[in-house]
């Protein structure tokens, strides 16, 4: 009896959806990495203070996950395509905004955090949720891989580009001319969506049978405790690496640099870890990487220069990729086998943002409050060390998951 073979994960899967997804995330992904840590700096430039830029980082995540769920109640009713097309135009709604407000941006951190936050949720809902739909267990740890070049890609140009275009122009001028750019490309995003094909969701939104099945699938609730720990060291390092290579630099051009060897360096792991990683020896791999995470944390706390930064941006930009893609692909697999996933998946997705942000806000407040009580050059690297630990510590989760539920045989 002849039996068609089964998707390699040696190459991409023949899918016009597939490399439209992936062509809306590496837009999304120059976009994003052409602009978001210039935002920070140009927000610390008219402020220097480090709870401004905190309280934007803050409601970027207190809102990210409420649009999730609005997000996610309306995938439920309408074109799903809608969703990410929505989700874009909003993050194109942030730029023009802050070009609007131009020198005034540092007033209104709150606002600023909030649009972003809402395009965010809106994208990444509808991202993650044709992400599930559009690729298989067995070309899952590929996709993810793709997106991670991709992004790697962007975060390669983006930057570099961007610090080169400040430092050479007068600083509110090249500002503004990245964020158009920012803005440009994410109408590009939009066009490209208009070619997913249509995906409806049937079924109401059954948001309490996700919560349920926490109490009764060990899986699940390891996995979500994984993800409250990665979050927790996302929410702070995602903006204070950017302030701190500023500071000790006073140069975008040094920033854009620093961005364009890490994301080298994350490229090179991306292509790596895509070619090498397997179901069998995920674990192993997710302890590796949340392992030199945390070695990167001890380098950028104790450097005493931009070498050290950068040395920390090799480090990091390795181990991210390691990180990330068997976890990620983990974490889909396991909602996969959870109970009613073919009609849930919006739910599960959801769920699993909620505890990813519950980290990020719970980092991000920590350090408002450190740096209103204590003086920041003595609290930061505290909190650095310890909340910067917690790739390391999801680990503890993810060891606990039983892996013959989701390590199927392919």
């Amino acid at each position: 009896m002849n039996h068609k073979p089964k998707s390699s994960t040696n190459r991409l899967p023949n899918s016009k959806d597939l490399k439209i997804l992936l062509t809306i995330g590496g837009l999304y992904s120059l976009a994003t990495f052409l602009s978001n840590a210039f935002v920070n700096v140009f927000l610390w430039k008219q402020s220097g203070n480090y709870v401004d830029i905190a309280v934007y980082n803050l409601f970027i995540y207190i809102l990210q996950p409420i649009a999730f769920v609005i997000a996610g109640k309306f995938t439920k009713k309408v074109d799903r395509t809608l969703i990410i097309r929505f989700g874009v135009t909003f993050l194109s709604i942030f730029y023009v905004t802050v070009l609007l407000v131009g020198d005034q941006a540092s007033k209104i951190p709150y606002l600023l955090g909030a649009i972003l936050g809402i395009g965010y949720g809106f994208y990444w809902l509808a991202f993650n949720v044709l992400t599930f739909e559009v690729t298989e267990p067995e070309s899952r740890d590929f996709f993810n891989g793709i997106l991670g070049v991709l992004q790697s890609l962007g975060g390669m140009i983006g930057p570099f580009v961007a610090g080169y275009i400040i430092s050479k122009l007068d600083n509110f001028q090249g500002y503004s001319i990245i964020f158009f750019i920012s803005f440009f490309l994410f109408l590009l995003a939009v066009v490209c969506s208009f070619f997913l094909k249509k995906r409806k969701a049937t079924g109401r939104f059954l948001f309490r049978h996700v919560v349920e099945e926490r109490k009764s699938n060990s899986n699940w609730r390891f996995i979500l405790n994984a993800h409250i720990f990665q979050g927790l060291r996302e929410g702070l390092f995602i903006f204070i690496v950017a302030i701190w290579v500023y500071i000790a630099t006073d140069s975008e051009f040094a920033l854009g640099s620093f961005n364009l060897l890490f994301s080298f360096c994350s490229f090179v792991g991306y292509y790596v870890i895509t070619k090498l990683t397997k179901k069998s020896n995920r674990k192993k791999t997710i302890f590796f990487g949340g392992l030199l995470l945390y070695l990167g944390v001890g380098i950028f706390v104790f450097q005493p220069g931009f070498w050290m930064l950068l040395l920390y941006g090799v480090v990091v930009g390795v181990a991210y990729p390691v990180f990330n893609v068997p976890f990620i692909s983990l974490t889909y697999d396991i909602i996969g086998k959870a109970k009613g996933a073919k009609e849930l998946r919006i739910e599960y997705i959801i769920f699993r943002e909620l505890f990813v942000n519950i980290g990020r806000v719970s980092a991000i407040s920590l350090f408002i409050i450190g740096v209103l009580v204590f003086d920041p050059e003595f609290i930061i690297p505290i909190l650095l060390l310890t909340i910067g630990s917690g790739n390391l510590i999801a680990y503890y989760f993810v060891r606990k998951t039983d892996s013959s539920i989701y390590n199927t045989p392919s």
